[in-house]
């Protein structure tokens, strides 16, 4: 049983999503940098954060999703959390 659930078990991976939204007649670049199983839930994970500031999902343009390593983040707690 326990061997089972290490096998099943997958590694989180650190991904960042770059991308750009408009509000007030103002483009915004952004940078985040979040854990996730997939690229799919990173990619939810960074328009669920940006969108709780009021900003809507078709003002947001993803101009890249990429999975990087542990060296390349720039964010402190991702950092931490990942050690």
């Amino acid at each position: 049983m326990i061997q089972w659930f290490y096998l099943v078990m997958s590694e989180i991976k650190i991904f960042r999503i770059i991308g750009n939204y408009k509000k007030s007649h103002k483009k915004y670049l952004f940078r985040k940098e979040v854990r996730a199983l997939r690229e799919e839930d990173a990619l939810e994970k960074a328009l669920s954060q940006i969108t709780s500031i009021g900003i809507l999902r078709r003002q947001i343009n993803i101009q890249e999703v990429k999975q990087i390593s542990l060296e390349e983040s720039q964010d402190y707690l991702i950092r931490e959390l990942s050690e």
